[in-house]
């Protein structure tokens, strides 16, 4: 009762009113834009454009971080550009798992955008209520970032030792218990997630689920499972709901322009895993600093993250140059 009642309070907003607004305004019209106008009809999205796009929404997530150290203060803003760093190179590791699901479920290329913008909107609800309970708890429970701490470090040490394992999407639990109790079609019908078809057993007419929604349910479950790492990561960082919504969102707003370009090229970045496996252990053990040591400055925070980070793709780029995507199984 303590969570709803700290929920209700204004203590969550913690911000006026009109910013919040303004966010979600900002970010429906660009759902609005992408779907509506950029991609009104079924296509397959080039690299150049997905390069394109990407820029663009990497611009309006800089842009957007300007604004807030100005009218926040360079602290805020600060926060804001270290969350989204991370969330968006966390967010690097979705796409293979998205790649196997495309690919599992025999999804064209042209489809595949119009099933990732339409999972923005679930993820932007899931991430809203995830970071509104883990706020919740931070604020009636502070320990609760010690565990927060731990499991960041955890994770990070885990990535470093035995990376990631194989992800078999035939034996994901959601597949399979999806498959045996609703009626899903073997075949697809354009973009369509739902289309109505006999029944097999009494001949009627019936609503039947197609392998595009299948796929769509997936990747927000996908995205429901990275959010374990990513939201504990930017909560090490702040605890101050509205920058660690806003960069979630902003981050994940860009990602699905730039998954198709770095689902083809994804095997250039086989060791940016590693240093994001760093920046998990600097960020858990963060939390441990600023508990007994004081605040960690966050410029520190912020250039300690964009160094591994940058240096990850570059050891990536330098060390994959000339390799093709077969070469990413021999390491």
């Amino acid at each position: 009762m303590e969570i709803i009642q700290w929920l209700i309070d204004s203590q969550f907003l913690n911000k006026p009113v009109w910013v919040w607004v303004a966010f979600i305004a900002i970010v429906l019209a660009l759902l609005v834009f992408d779907l509506g106008v950029l991609h009104k009809d079924d296509k397959e999205l080039g690299v150049n454009e997905s390069l394109w796009l990407s820029a663009f929404y990497i611009g309006i997530a800089l842009a957007y971080g300007a604004w807030v150290w100005w009218y926040l203060g360079p602290v805020d803003g600060m926060n804001y550009y270290t969350g989204y760093f991370i969330e968006k190179s966390l967010s690097i590791d979705n796409v293979f798992v998205i790649s196997l699901i495309f690919t599992y479920f025999a999804i064209p290329a042209k489809y595949q955008y119009r099933a990732l913008l339409w999972g923005i909107i679930a993820v932007i609800v899931m991430r809203g209520i995830m970071i509104a309970v883990g706020a919740a708890l931070v604020q009636q429970y502070s320990w609760i970032l010690f565990i927060f701490g731990a499991f960041l470090i955890g994770t990070g040490i885990k990535m470093l030792l035995f990376g990631e394992g194989e992800q078999d999407i035939s034996k994901n639990p959601v597949v399979k218990f999806m498959s045996k109790h609703m009626r899903v079609t073997k075949e697809l019908h354009g973009a369509k997630f739902f289309v109505r078809a006999p029944d097999e057993k009494t001949g009627k007419m019936a609503l039947w689920a197609t392998p595009l929604f299948l796929a769509l349910v997936v990747i927000n479950i996908a995205d429901l499972i990275f959010a374990v790492d990513s939201v504990p990561a930017i909560f090490a960082i702040t605890t101050d709901t509205f920058i660690v919504y806003t960069a979630n969102i902003m981050a994940i707003l860009g990602l699905r322009a730039l998954y198709f370009a770095l689902a083809a090229m994804v095997h250039r970045f086989h060791y940016l895993k590693y240093a994001l496996a760093l920046v998990l252990i600097f960020i858990g053990g963060k939390i441990f600093w600023n508990q007994f040591f004081g605040k960690l400055d966050p410029a520190i925070s912020l250039g300690v993250t964009l160094g591994l980070i940058i240096g990850g793709v570059v050891v990536s780029l330098v060390k994959t140059r000339g390799q093709g995507p077969a070469a990413e199984a021999k390491h």
